[in-house]
């Protein structure tokens, strides 16, 4: 499994899940705020499966020489 988000989108997508799970907890968003479970672990891994599944990658490669 190769990373194919990197930088700046997985602190973001690690923020975007801490913030729903928080308010999910708080009772400010209810049930649905759990899914901030799939961004937090997609940043955290930085694997995204639909990054995948559509070809896109957001790291940037470095040829080495």
């Amino acid at each position: 499994m190769e990373s194919n988000s990197c930088g700046i989108e997985r602190s973001l997508r690690v923020l975007v899940g801490l913030v729903l799970i928080t308010l999910t907890y708080t009772g400010t968003v209810g049930v649905w705020g759990w899914v901030g479970v799939i961004p937090l672990f997609t940043g955290i891994a930085g694997f995204c499966p639909a990054y995948s599944l559509f070809g896109l990658n957001t790291c940037s490669t470095r040829k080495k020489q």
